[in-house]
């Protein structure tokens, strides 16, 4: 392993937040990427193929909940974890469910409570890989964007 946990898309309207939320995630091993709103995140998500997908819900352009309904519809980031990062009321959880959200954070949030819904999120997205891909040696599926070589090649293409 080359230290590197896995990689974040953090999408988030205000710089303050992404940048806290990258600090947090980097000094725990992980590699993050930026997206400045839900436009953005699908512009890049083929290009930085990340593990998990944090969201806002309100940005401009267009929002998280928005954002996920896109994410699931497209064969290629439907299996991405999706985590809420928002001032979550009951509209924005049950938006986020309907629209295959996997996780919910509140802020403001606690740094160690924002790795562990990373990290829960990361497992789970390794486990349910389809049989014979991943990182153990055996054969990865061809890509269809282009993900896993950029993986291997160590592609580091940072919007933000």
């Amino acid at each position: 392993m080359s230290g590197v946990s896995g990689r974040v898309l953090v999408v988030d309207d205000n710089k303050v937040i992404r940048q806290l939320i990258r600090v947090n995630l980097e000094l725990e091993g992980f590699e993050v990427v930026t997206a400045a709103d839900g436009a953005e995140c699908l512009d890049v998500v083929h290009q930085v193929c990340p593990d998990v997908v944090t969201l806002d819900v309100v940005m401009p352009r267009l929002d998280g909940i928005k954002t996920a309904e896109r994410l699931r519809a497209d064969p290629r980031t439907s299996h991405l974890p999706v985590a809420i990062i928002s001032a979550c009321g009951e509209h924005e959880v049950s938006g986020g469910v309907a629209s295959g959200v996997d996780a919910f954070l509140a802020k403001p949030f606690e740094p160690a409570e924002l790795v562990r819904v990373v990290r829960q999120l990361m497992h789970r997205e390794r486990r349910e890989r389809p049989e014979g891909a991943g990182p153990d040696g055996g054969e990865e599926p061809a890509a269809v964007d282009g993900c896993q070589d950029s993986r291997r090649a160590g592609s580091t293409h940072r919007p933000h």
